[in-house]
């Protein structure tokens, strides 16, 4: 460890080290069509006085202040004001259902809570009125005739904070010392796919001890422009935040997951986390595009992908690139890839890919495209990084190897264990959870049972195979991993989003929503006649299309796990179906309850089809 981070013991001593860089334009944002800059210098003084504001209103050490708002400088002032109190803060995703934002706060204990605007206020405030001991609501953006007692602006949160401060001036001061490396930091609730949300109780050593550990390996210089789009209550985002903070980047906060893509070209970044499913969807929506041309830019688009993954295969591994390879990846480079770099800004060093598997087909494209996408894994309990690939070292496929001061092992099921100082304390007020998923070793070392089950390959790269609750197990008694089998189906063009079932099943299925422009383009191609989405999908035509697809993109899979029914859904799972967690995850059981009924008539009629002895049926549609 450096000398100048071992004096960094706690998220005060982070942004104290921001602080003193006195950067200029350390965060910006978006108002009325222009960038806004924000110093460092101003950012402290915005977390200074919200720090004293809340002071004012009682926030004291252990307290839990929660977080309802959009990315935004507010948010990140506020959640340092927090944390300068000794308070630990609750996030939560500016688009949780009004229910899990209540129990969510009922669970904590909140009696403050920070918003964003009306909307969001509007939105949820009948669950806000079901808590009587929520005593305050604080606002970022104000509102005429606010008619709830509750409610505060931030901007007289501030000015309470700016008189608090000059009737005792050196309160602030007191304040951050007194916050300690075991000082709860924060209580993140889990997305809940499996049950109900467990809030995670991270200190500010476990959060410290991963940004200082991430940094070795992702280092960040004050030259580095970063757009920063996923949701800060996440701590994926949140963790990288402090890390761009502590590297001293110039940080952009996208407008929104719509206005990414433009703002990608405005800002040139270098760096940017994100999901898998942005990639996929700049993937397709690139294809797309080719395709919609056709003719020979469309064929030399094609060829360029294959060409790239060749060349990308061979580079990530080290192996002997031939002249002719060389050759050809350099026109792909300059003909197909250099217009994705500059939809991209022209700049960009590397991607950061966490939350999900990342396809290794994506892994290679976008290598290829001089576009390294860097995988890492992690859970919110763990901080959240436990393994990352790095520039240096990047296994296309894997998860990378355990950052510094955390170690992996794999248990005899298959799960992957991993213990460090970024493991959490525990789940608040969840003994018995807290015992399950923290258990200690012979030698009295605490593992995390992460529920993730995958493997080592012999030089210590992590490779994920699927979540140890998402295993489907077949009638059958076979266990079938979903997640790479989606990954595979995926790589398809004209699929969007793929869920693999067949639990209690005597085969397994998918439930496909296509990429609709790929598939009306292809509709138009073929004179496939239709009227609207739900009776293209329906088509026998599209349908064997599809099954066609699955068939070219699974010829590896064993017989038990090959996909023998398919249907397609004429809309796409979202966070707000309730069908996606926030970071974008299935929620499958939400998924099959959803869509039971369709289920059932895929399986009966399929069954039906190999009774009778047909080698394919025409599927089954949803609407």
């Amino acid at each position: 460890m450096h000398r100048s981070e071992a004096r960094i013991q706690t998220l005060i001593d982070l942004h104290n080290r921001t602080v003193a860089a006195d950067k200029p334009d350390l965060l910006n944002y978006k108002r009325g069509g222009a960038w806004i800059s924000i110093s460092a210098r101003n950012f402290d003084a915005t977390v200074r006085s919200a720090t004293l504001g809340l002071y004012s209103l009682g926030v004291r050490s252990g307290d839990r202040v929660a977080l309802l708002s959009e990315n935004r400088p507010e948010w990140t002032a506020a959640d340092l004001a927090v944390l300068h109190c000794g308070a630990a803060d609750v996030p939560i995703y500016s688009t949780q259902a009004p229910p899990q934002v209540r129990y969510i706060l009922g669970d904590a204990g909140v009696e403050i809570l920070i918003i964003s605007d009306r909307e969001q206020y509007d939105r949820v405030r009948e669950a806000l009125d079901a808590l009587p001991h929520l005593r305050t609501i604080i606002v970022f953006d104000a509102w005429d005739n606010i008619d709830d007692r509750r409610v505060m602006t931030w901007e007289t949160l501030l000015a309470n904070g700016r008189q608090t401060h000059a009737a005792e001036p050196q309160l602030f001061d007191t304040l951050a010392a007194s916050v300690a490396t075991d000082t709860l930091a924060t209580i993140i609730y889990t997305s809940g796919t499996t049950g109900e949300p467990k809030g995670v109780c991270l200190t500010h050593a476990n959060i410290v001890s991963n940004v200082l550990a991430s940094h070795e390996v992702l280092p960040f210089d004050p030259g580095t422009v970063v757009l920063s789009f996923l949701p800060l209550s996440h701590i994926f985002e949140r963790s990288g935040f402090y890390l761009y903070l502590y590297g001293g980047a110039t940080i952009y906060y996208a407008e929104s997951i719509d206005r990414v893509a433009a703002n990608l070209v405005e800002i040139r970044p270098h760096f940017m986390a994100s999901v898998p499913r942005l990639f996929e969807k700049i993937y397709a929506r690139a294809m797309e595009r080719t395709e919609e041309e056709g003719g020979a830019k469309a064929a030399i688009a094609r060829w360029a992908v294959e060409t790239g993954e060749a060349w990308a295969d061979a580079a990530s591994r080290g192996r002997r690139i031939g002249a002719a390879l060389r050759i050809k990846h350099a026109i792909a480079s300059k003909l197909v890839f250099s217009k994705w770099r500059a939809a991209m800004g022209g700049r960009i060093r590397y991607f950061i890919s966490g939350g999900a598997p990342l396809s290794p087909q994506l892994a290679r494209i976008f290598y290829a495209a001089g576009m390294p996408i860097l995988q890492g894994y992690g859970l919110t309990e763990s901080s959240p990084v436990i393994t990352a690939n790095t520039p240096e070292n990047n296994r296309l496929g894997s998860s990378g190897k355990p950052i510094a001061g955390v170690e992996v092992k794999i248990a005899p099921d298959g799960e992957i264990l991993a213990s460090g100082p970024n493991i959490m304390s525990g789940y608040y007020n969840k003994p018995d959870d807290t015992a399950s998923a923290l258990q200690a070793d012979e030698l009295g070392r605490v593992w995390l049972h992460t529920g993730d089950i995958g493997h080592l390959d012999q030089d210590g790269y992590l490779f994920i195979t699927d979540r140890k609750k998402d295993l489907l197990k077949t009638s059958g008694g076979k266990y079938i991993a979903p997640q790479p089998i989606e990954n595979a189906i995926k790589q398809s063009r004209f699929v969007s989003q793929a869920v693999v079932i067949g639990d209690d099943r005597k085969f397994p299925a998918a439930l496909i929503v296509p990429e609709m422009e790929a598939l009306r383009s292809y509709a138009a191609l073929k004179n496939i006649p239709y009227n609207d989405a739900a009776e293209l999908i329906s088509h026998p035509k599209i349908v064997d299309l599809f099954e066609r697809q699955v068939e070219k993109y699974t010829p590896d899979l064993a017989q038990f796990e090959r996909i023998k029914a398919v249907a397609l859904l004429d809309r796409e799972l979202t966070v707000e179906g309730g069908e996606l967690t926030p970071t974008l995850k299935v929620r499958r059981r939400i998924v099959t309850d959803k869509y039971k009924d369709l289920i059932d008539r895929m399986y009966a009629a399929k069954e039906n089809s190999i009774v009778s002895g047909k080698k394919r049926d025409n599927g089954t549609n949803g609407s």
